[in-house]
């Protein structure tokens, strides 16, 4: 399934539902990004999707990452709460989101690099390739990634 995501457009589509996410922040030793390629949008991204029940938000952050990269994480801290009501994603099966997305900060601990249904790519960059990639990282996620810059820093809401 498709998806189109609307930031502060006025002609976005009316939300008719939302969903709670995470998403997660990883880097490795060398200090490199845990990145995805979506297939959804072609766009790059952190790993992350939607809560389950009977998980917790931990639990569906370390689920999610583990499926959609095979890397298998630690998580450590929160980088942010995102719910901004003008970030809407609408799906190719009327579904239209409204974002809400706890996004955490975390450690690989194990696993090995691979891709899923989800995830054309799984891949380590730099903070440099990360920033020769502005065309291709949604601006909600480009916020995701400048917050995390900062470890010290409190963690960002709406």
């Amino acid at each position: 399934m498709a998806r189109t995501d609307y930031l502060n457009d006025p002609n976005a589509p009316h939300p008719n539902s939302i969903a709670i996410a995470c998403s997660a922040y990883v880097e490795d030793d060398q200090e490199r990004v845990l990145m995805i390629r979506r297939t959804d949008n072609n766009l790059y991204s952190i790993p992350g999707g939607t809560h389950e029940l009977g998980e917790t938000m931990t639990e569906t952050t370390v689920r999610e990452v583990k499926e959609e990269t095979g890397i298998d994480i630690e998580v450590t801290g929160l980088i942010g709460i995102y719910s901004n009501p003008h970030h809407v994603v609408a799906y190719t099966d009327g579904e239209v989101r409204q974002e809400f997305s706890i996004c955490f900060r975390a450690t690989a601990i194990g696993g090995e690099l691979r891709t899923s249904s989800e995830s054309k790519e799984a891949r380590w960059l730099t903070k440099t390739e990360l920033n020769d990639l502005d065309d291709a990282i949604h601006p909600s996620i480009r916020l995701r990634l400048d917050h995390a810059k900062t470890p010290s820093a409190p963690p960002f809401f709406t």
